[in-house]
């Protein structure tokens, strides 16, 4: 996870007026072929939280994330790999202001630590890890890969979908894995890529052609991360520091921005 560090939540260099900002760093990489939309399951990401701060949004208390939120909209190739830091260029969170409420609520950092840039050096959240470089030509300004990227998350709501398939958080229950599957394959028609840590699911990532019509992701044609999860999975309940359980339940809403 840390070798994708500089391309989470990727934003293109802006063209024109911004192009005096952009330095490209890697002519080498090749352009793209679709983008694979990370979700992560809060329930298993946090219940590994140890130290809170203002930022974590693991130590909201009732207000922590209820639902899959976003890791990034990443850029990848059909081989399997992936490109990244494609360009430098500077991040101006004013650009972003007006969807400020939609980020820290759908797209929350889930730790306490700075990561790390492209040049090597550390931070904000926003600065750097969902200020990424490889998405061109599909993005040109910072405020449409954001809200296009929630956008799809709202559209293709995850945890809407296995809710209604009767897969709920749970500390007790055991799911089957292609169960899991078929629920999304049945809304989406498309087959997505499930990861697993210690048998919950950490992440399950919905992909995209560069059009955002879904597609099957590279790693679905091994029923998605065989390696990392069982034939029966847990979406684990979180309980916060403090030791109140707290329910992730699934809301139904589907909000648009």
């Amino acid at each position: 996870m840390a070798s994708r560090i500089c391309l989470l939540l990727l934003v293109v260099f802006l063209a024109g007026a911004f192009a005096g900002d952009v330095i490209e760093v890697n002519k080498s990489q090749r352009e793209f072929d679709y983008f694979a939309l990370s979700l992560q399951w809060p329930g298993t990401y946090c219940r590994g939280t140890r130290h809170c701060c203002s930022k974590n949004a693991c130590c909201r208390g009732s207000d922590a994330p209820t639902q899959f939120t976003i890791h990034g909209l990443w850029p990848d190739y059909n081989d399997g790999s992936w490109p990244s830091c494609c360009y430098r260029s500077d991040f101006n969170e004013k650009e972003i202001s007006t969807l400020m409420d939609g980020l820290e609520k759908y797209w929350p950092s889930l730790s306490c630590g700075s990561p790390s840039s492209c040049n090597g050096g550390k931070g904000s959240f926003w600065g750097h890890e969902k200020h990424g470089t490889c998405s061109s030509p599909v993005f040109h300004d910072e405020y449409n890969y954001f809200l296009t990227t929630l956008n799809i998350y709202l559209k293709y709501n995850v945890t809407d979908v296995l809710y209604q398939a009767g897969y709920a958080a749970s500390n007790s229950e055991k799911y089957p894995l292609g169960g899991i599957v078929t629920a999304i394959q049945n809304a989406f028609h498309i087959t997505p890529e499930v990861v697993c840590k210690k048998g919950a699911i950490d992440e399950i990532r919905i992909c995209f052609y560069k059009d955002f019509k879904p597609r099957d992701c590279v790693g679905s044609k091994e029923l998605t991360s065989r390696k990392s999860c069982p034939q029966y999975v847990s979406l684990p309940e979180y309980t916060p520091l403090d030791g109140e359980a707290m329910v992730l339940k699934m809301p139904t809403d589907r909000e648009a921005l």
